[in-house]
């Protein structure tokens, strides 16, 4: 009976754990068994392990077939399919990551960015504020961030009365999923908050209706609690609803 070699039990397990910590990482932040860095610690650690496995596991591939390994080699094909989990799961992110800038509040307006109302009081334990700019050193160094790197992001203009523009927007905002926590029609202004699936990060999204002499005009702002960088959810999330919106 061919016995395994102990490098390809090595190769397997090691992919089983990195798939393991991809998993556990955000839900233990989000079910808040584990701090946030501990969290992000893991889970580079288990995108670490997976390249391990992947590398790793393909040069032995060849060499456990060259040797008629037929089990390891079997077992390290494994290993390499199962290592490609993490691989595909936090790649895209990455990517998306390192080609947006390090920002985490994007506004239609950077002029005079919509302010927050009841959403002041749901981020009472939030690490970043709603100064717009407080973290880049001004407004005007974070507009020119987000304006290099999301030009389509830009005021709405509407046919629609300001409290129909209102009304619209909670609704758009239900639709998508966001969880709607005012609807002022006197100030134009409607809030939600959006909450990512794996780790649970909040982020605040209001939207601003001022009437106009042909309707009304739609300036949005996204701002992530945590994090100096949203990976472009921010700015995704404010051109995904002007999209709705504007139908």
């Amino acid at each position: 009976m061919e016995v395994t070699k102990w490098w390809s039990k090595f190769f397997l397990v090691t992919s089983i754990v990195a798939v393991v910590l991809l998993l556990a990482s955000p839900l233990g932040y989000k079910y808040g068994v584990a701090e946030l860095m501990p969290s992000f610690a893991s889970l580079l650690l288990s995108l670490a392990l997976a390249v391990l496995v992947f590398v790793g596991g393909l040069m032995m591939t060849f060499v456990a077939n060259s040797k008629g390994l037929i089990r390891d080699r079997n077992m390290l094909l494994i290993a390499v399919a199962v290592s490609v989990i993490p691989l595909i799961a936090m790649g895209p992110p990455i990517a998306k990551g390192r080609s947006v800038p390090p920002i985490h509040d994007i506004s239609t307006d950077v002029m005079n960015p919509p302010t927050f109302d009841v959403a002041v009081g749901l981020r009472v334990e939030a690490l970043n504020d709603l100064e717009y700019g407080s973290e880049q050193g001004s407004a005007t160094a974070l507009a020119k961030l987000q304006q290099d790197a999301y030009p389509q992001i830009v005021t709405l203009e509407s046919e629609l009365s300001a409290p129909e523009a209102v009304a619209l927007a909670a609704l758009v905002l239900a639709q998508q999923g966001l969880d709607v926590v005012n609807v002022d029609v006197d100030q134009g202004r409607v809030e939600a908050v959006a909450t990512s699936f794996w780790f649970g990060f909040k982020d605040d999204l209001v939207v601003r209706v001022q009437p106009t002499h042909t309707g009304s005009k739609i300036d949005v702002r996204s701002v992530s609690r945590v994090g100096q960088s949203d990976l472009g959810a921010n700015g995704a999330r404010i051109a995904k609803f002007l999209q709705a919106f504007g139908r």
